[in-house]
């Protein structure tokens, strides 16, 4: 079913908009070192001030756990970073629930922004426990009293079922009000649902990072969707080890190894493995190392993908119509061990005509480092909420806007 997305809503003129955003973004003694998530809501931002509505932004920052976090987890730079973007004033209380709330609320003229203090401040001192992340009900029905219409732009969260995404949709939906997705929700409903759904292909998807534990839904998802999946990271060694291949001191999940020998199975030869690694004999950038072929020696570890495993990846990507990847090849953290991410991420800024789409920090930050963000069809904003997509799930932030 079609979600209704915030372009659909024509009459906002003189509208109290609730707008989740997802301002959690790196903060340190005030300063902010990445405005990337506070840039990605703008759009959403500027459709409803310039069609007259009142947006009212709500978001998380950090983990909240005591009084002692909330001087450097408050918005207010975050408010002051939005009003240099806007080239307006925006306004920033610094609570979000109260009288200070409902008075600033009222004041508000039409294509004014004010920016209510951090959601995560509900989940301390009260009664009820975490009331924000735990999904009150009533702090959804109080927050969704404040409005006329309710969009949420915070694909970042919509895995979670929060009182401000669920429970304040929730709400507008009992009181006759529409809930509505913002034009980043859009963005990662589009390209990570079709991926999932209905891609072109060849699809090949790339999965990278630690353990196969963090991407056994999304592989059983892909496996009968993908014609490839090219593994990399600490992930392939479990595989490699379900083949019988020596992977030295590589990490790997031993209890996974049965898990891996199946999936393996399963996928035939859709799953695509390391052929070759840099390998070192220490966990360290300044380490000794060594391209290795496929059997790593006992007292080395596997790093990164090696060269031929490069040129295997990029041959398959080649002809590629749609690929998702996420997740590192190597310890991307360490510039002795990137290159294999690096490669990827070239290839994947070489393709002309396929629908490309990234998500996971190293990936994402790969894309950065490259300078190749413009060439990618769409970066997903969203982690843990990304693997939940692809994995096929329903997502709770998702699942409650109004259908069309």
């Amino acid at each position: 079913m079609a979600k209704l997305i915030v372009s659909d809503l024509k009459d906002l003129e003189g509208k109290k908009v609730l707008v989740r955003v997802d301002f959690n973004v790196p903060i340190k003694n005030g300063v902010i070192s990445d405005d990337n998530r506070i840039v990605a809501a703008l759009p959403t931002i500027k459709y409803i001030i310039e069609h007259g509505g009142k947006a009212i932004l709500l978001s998380h920052l950090g983990r909240v756990k005591s009084d002692a976090d909330k001087k450097e987890l408050t918005l207010k730079p975050v408010a002051e970073r939005l009003s240099e973007l806007l080239e307006k004033p925006v306004t920033f209380v610094p609570e979000n629930e109260g009288k200070e709330v409902e008075d600033a609320v009222a004041a508000m003229k039409n294509g004014e922004v004010i920016v209510l203090e951090n959601t995560r401040f509900q989940d301390i001192d009260n009664d009820f426990g975490k009331r924000e992340s735990k999904n009150d009900p009533t702090l959804g029905e109080y927050w969704a009293s404040l409005g006329d219409v309710y969009v949420n732009d915070a694909f970042g969260t919509a895995h979670r079922s929060h009182a401000s995404n669920t429970g304040i949709a929730t709400a507008m939906k009992a009181a006759g009000k529409l809930a509505a997705a913002g034009y980043l929700m859009e963005k990662e409903i589009k390209f990570l649902g079709n991926a999932v759904s209905n891609p072109v292909h060849p699809f090949v998807t790339i999965l990278g990072g630690a353990k196969v534990s963090d991407k056994i839904g999304v592989i059983t998802n892909l496996i009968p969707k993908s014609d490839h999946i090219l593994i990399g990271g600490g992930m392939a060694y479990t595989f490699l080890a379900a083949q019988g291949h020596k992977i030295g001191k590589s990490l790997f999940e031993e209890d996974k190894v049965e898990l891996a020998k199946e999936l393996l199975a399963k996928a035939g030869d859709k799953i695509v493995l390391p052929v070759d690694h840099v390998a070192a004999t220490e966990f360290s950038n300044d380490a000794t190392h060594e391209v290795v072929d496929i059997d790593i020696p006992d007292n080395e570890m596997g790093l990164d993908i090696g060269p031929k495993t490069v040129e295997k990846f990029k041959e398959i990507l080649k002809d590629a119509k749609t690929v998702v990847w996420n997740g590192p090849m190597g310890c991307f953290e360490m510039p002795n061990y990137a290159e294999g991410t690096l490669e990827v991420g070239r290839a994947l800024a070489n393709l002309t005509d396929a629908i490309t789409i990234i998500g996971g920090g190293d990936s994402t930050a790969a894309a950065k480092q490259l300078g190749i963000a413009p060439k990618i069809t769409h970066i997903s904003t969203g982690g843990g909420a990304s693997l939940n997509y692809l994995e096929g799930k329903e997502l709770p932030g998702i699942a409650c806007i109004s259908d069309k």
